[in-house]
């Protein structure tokens, strides 16, 4: 009796495998959409007999695609690794996208594969371990038990040439009869097409790839002959220093010093610092953002895969004989740092704002005053911040500025109410504020130097608006948290005065006129003096703040103007 039992235990279920795709089609495309199942019940009004019908056609529609696709590439003895790889996949993004509302396009894709092990960890928490334990460890498991049977090879391909072409029919069937509803709620709805597993991630991720082979070519120079502008070459001159801050997903509408209720910005506020209220991000995510915000092409004109290995705003730096150091307590320089000097802080970074998991940024400023003490030439200094990177964001600040709460001490948002999330989140903002003004006042120890700060985010946060959580939406239909960033500037007495630059002028405009990131490129060249054929004077934000360049503008006005008779 034993040993039948054992046997029985032992015993691989048998199961045919066009039954098998059927059951996988099922389970991938049915129980694996609970993302898009909801957004349909939100967005899909029922109120006929022929939308019923319409809301009914989708997991038809979806279920016939999906088998389809598996019976064009599960061939035998792929079958097995294919459906697991599908499964377990489809199980994280699942639990991804109904839970934190991302949308799986390129640019989440492109995150995945360009995130760093720590960002990487701070996405896992129990109800994600739980959640694809469930639905997606156990089904896999039971997979791997299954003893598939296949039919002899020409009936196989007979039976799977039969199930494809069912497929395809039913597919196109149900567009000929309802492409109108399609069209129509698909260009009404455009993020939907985001949200279908397990066409989004696969669909992206070739996406991905293939820009990725694009992109492997020489390196493109774009100006060989970038210099120091010839009326700033004086021999001994005060060196000219930037420190320019990336922030990570800080968003506009949660600093004080754009409006926002609370006190988030009290450091700053005793700052004489330059505060852009209206700027734009390049994209919605740190890997399409950072190389943007360096590249010489604008957001609508900016492929990362057509920039790589392009000459960028640090490389013409370099080139005008600046001095560039990158520091990194983010999750890389996405490729924008490759040709220059960097360091990058881990988490057994030898400070005492590291611990074994995780970095304060203020590490970022440790020994700085130390280099800025030792200046003899022209630098560029680049702080690439943690900022307030999620969704951990209790992990982003110390103690002593946990003071907005209660504050979600998780990373499992999902645990947590929107209020504790938005408290973690402005603590995290508050944090900077200390930050940034900490560099501040570091630079003020130097009034020797040609000096200035520039702080800008690489983009925004959703944290629970219209139930969106984190960042990284396609930048048509990503709300303004997710695109509306944070942009201030700070210059030294010397440097106004040396670049005859107005503080008030500035003050004016960084009020009343709206900026994007496709500013920074010019605004910096400018502010560095650099004389570049690539220098577009249109679009450097301290260029019209200038009084050469604005006596310069009423002379030709004045000039052109027509005279009075007498």
């Amino acid at each position: 009796m034993r040993g039948k039992t054992l046997a029985l235990l032992r015993a691989r279920p048998a199961i045919g495998s066009n039954r098998l795709l059927l059951v996988a089609a099922v389970y991938l495309g049915f129980c694996l959409n609970f993302s898009l199942w909801r957004y349909l019940a939100v967005h899909l009004t029922i109120d006929s007999l022929h939308t019923f019908a319409f809301a009914l056609s989708f997991p038809v529609l979806l279920m016939s695609t999906v088998l389809l696709l598996i019976n064009l590439f599960a061939w035998p003895y792929l079958v097995k690794p294919i459906l697991l790889s599908l499964i377990l996949m489809s199980s994280v993004a699942n639990f991804m996208m109904f839970n934190y509302g991302v949308l799986l396009d390129v640019g989440m894709i492109q995150n995945v594969f360009e995130t760093d092990t720590r960002e990487a960890f701070g996405l896992v928490s129990f109800t994600g371990i739980v959640w694809v334990f469930f639905t997606g460890v156990i089904p896999a498991l039971l997979l791997m038990r299954l003893n598939i049977q296949y039919r002899p090879a020409l009936r196989e391909t007979g039976i799977r040439m039969a199930s494809i072409l069912f497929c395809g029919v039913l597919v196109w069937g149900i567009l000929s009869v309802l492409y109108k509803d399609y069209a129509s709620f698909g260009r009404a709805n455009t993020e939907i097409k985001h949200l279908i597993s397990p066409i989004n991630y696969i669909y992206s991720t070739a996406r991905y790839l293939k820009r990725q082979s694009i992109a492997r070519r020489d390196f493109k120079i774009l100006d060989a002959h970038a210099k120091l502008a010839a009326d700033h070459e004086t021999p001994n001159a005060a060196p000219r220093v930037l420190v320019l801050v990336i922030g990570e997903t800080a968003r506009a509408s949660s600093f004080a010093l754009n409006g926002y209720a609370r006190p988030t910005n009290p450091q700053l506020l005793q700052e004489d610092v330059i505060n852009f209220s209206n700027v734009a991000s390049c994209g919605t995510a740190t890997a399409i953002s950072v190389p943007c915000i360096f590249s010489a092409q604008p957001r609508r004109e900016f492929s990362k895969d057509a920039e790589y290995k392009v000459q960028n705003l640090l490389d013409l730096l370099q080139l005008a004989n600046y001095d560039i150091f990158w520091r990194d307590n983010d999750s890389g320089c996405k490729d924008v740092c490759e040709r220059v000097p960097t360091e990058k802080i881990t988490k057994n970074f030898p400070s005492r704002f590291c611990d074994s998991h995780n970095c304060f940024d203020e590490v970022l400023l440790e020994n700085l005053d130390q280099r800025l003490a030792t200046l003899t030439r022209n630098t560029v200094i680049v702080l690439h911040a943690i900022g307030n990177h999620g969704p951990a964001y209790y992990e982003r600040y110390p103690e002593a500025f946990r003071q907005f709460t209660p504050d979600c001490r998780t990373g499992d948002l999902t645990r947590c109410s929107q209020a504790e999330i938005i408290n973690s989140y402005d603590n995290a903002i508050l944090y900077t504020d200390f930050f940034l003004a900490e560099a501040i006042r570091m630079l003020k120890r130097f009034p020797n130097l040609k000096s200035s700060l520039l702080y800008v985010s690489d983009h925004g946060e959703s944290l629970g608006e219209n139930g969106r959580y984190l960042h990284g939406m396609p930048y048509a239909i990503a709300p303004d948290n997710q695109k509306k960033v944070p942009m201030i500037f700070w210059l030294s007495d010397k440097l106004a005065q040396n670049d005859q630059l107005d503080a008030a002028c500035l003050g004016q405009q960084a009020t009343e006129n709206a900026y994007s990131h496709d500013n920074l490129f010019h605004s910096l060249l400018g502010l560095m003096r650099v004389d570049t054929k690539l220098y577009d004077a249109r679009l450097d934000i301290f260029g019209s703040c200038r009084k050469a360049n604005r006596k310069a503008d009423t002379f030709i006005m004045e000039a052109a103007a027509p005279q009075r008779a007498g």
